[in-house]
């Protein structure tokens, strides 16, 4: 993997900055795996990511609760925190997904990057955003990009 950009100390306000920062740093169409731990706010940089692409309201992103997989615009998101195995990537589906999407992003999808190349076209490029907990101050985030160049 290769550091792309750091953010330290970044607080929700800062999101949608962030995010256009983010997209320059993407060469798309773009696999971004979202890592971190239980309630770092995978969800919410999503929520975030979408909204930034969206003409239209609120952006279709659920939390591991409600859908696995939604689209909105040139962004399909997806939670695989239920999912059991990687066996269970194929009966989702995903190349019907992602024809014509700029962006996939997937929470909890790191242990399945491999099976996801196996069902995805090859023009996508593989991306991790890292999100850590600032010790002490729970309402900011470190976010760390890679480019996934291993696979």
């Amino acid at each position: 993997m290769k550091l792309l950009r750091e953010w330290k100390k970044v607080f929700e306000a800062d999101l949608d900055s962030i995010i256009t920062e983010m997209k320059d740093s993407l060469e798309s169409p773009a696999i971004l795996i979202l890592t971190g731990e239980l309630g770092t706010g995978k969800t919410t940089f999503s929520k975030a990511f979408v909204k930034s692409e969206s003409d239209e309201g609120t952006p279709e992103v659920s939390s591991p609760t409600y859908s696995i997989i939604n689209e909105s615009g040139n962004i399909v998101h997806a939670d695989f925190y239920r999912l059991k195995s990687s066996e269970e990537i194929i009966h989702l589906e995903l190349p019907l997904y992602l024809e014509d999407k700029e962006f996939f992003l997937i929470e909890w999808g790191k242990a399945y990057v491999n099976e996801i190349k196996k069902h995805v076209t090859e023009d996508f490029f593989y991306y991790e955003l890292i999100i850590t907990s600032n010790d002490g101050e729970m309402s900011s985030r470190n976010y760390s990009l890679y480019k996934i160049t291993d696979l």
